[in-house]
């Protein structure tokens, strides 16, 4: 903004002075060390800074005042806009990242079951225990017994499908908070806990949705 003010001065000036001389005087201003060296985050600070006070010394009366405050007011109004956007998009990434039972990449049951029998070998249990709670959920949403639904959580899931199937409704709050437990709460998996799962994935596989789910 300095060097637009030092152009603009130029061009302003009685003195008669060409483009190319204003030009020339616009990059030597901001060729200066300090424009070098200076941090971007700083300048644009600066610079605003600069622009917003420009604006209020020039702000008194008349319609020079009225204009200056429309400004602000609008400026002001635009970075509100910003921070909320940021602010949900934000909100929104958290909760797919620290609450969803998925990933960013799809897969089907039969893959996160093949996963997770690869890192239960292995001895992986806590990756097994994850792994196999993302089959049971795909192999519902496969089975329409629940509805897809992006960044759904464990305890969604285990909410949708117990009113689905009501006689696993308990294993299934069990399963969401052993995932839970081992994805957020830092516990570790076990050998019983996937086994847990194991056996509620066989259950479910053959499970029918009651009438009115």
């Amino acid at each position: 903004m300095t060097a637009v003010r030092a152009a603009a001065a130029l061009l302003a000036s009685p003195i008669d002075v060409g483009r190319e001389q204003a030009a020339r005087e616009a990059a030597r201003e901001l060729s200066r060390a300090g424009y070098q060296h200076e941090p971007l985050f700083d300048r644009l600070q600066r610079e605003i800074s600069q622009f917003l006070g420009d604006l209020m010394s020039g702000g008194g009366a008349g319609g020079g005042g009225v204009t200056s405050l429309v400004v602000i007011v609008v400026v002001l109004a635009v970075l509100a806009v910003l921070l909320l956007w940021a602010l949900r998009r934000f909100s929104r990434d958290g909760r797919t990242e620290s609450g969803a039972v998925f990933g960013q990449r799809e897969r089907t049951a039969a893959e996160h079951r093949a996963e997770a029998e690869r890192l239960a070998a292995e001895g992986s249990w806590a990756g097994a225990i994850q792994e196999r709670l993302r089959a049971i959920a795909r192999e519902l949403e496969e089975r329409a017994i629940v509805g897809p639904m992006p960044g759904r959580t464990a305890v969604e899931l285990a909410e949708a499908a117990g009113q689905a199937l009501p006689s696993h409704a308990a294993d299934l709050r069990a399963a969401a908070r052993l995932f839970d437990d081992v994805t957020y709460g830092g516990l570790g998996g076990t050998r019983e806990g996937y086994l847990s799962l194991t056996a509620l994935d066989e259950r479910l596989r053959s499970a029918r949705a009651g009438v009115g789910a």
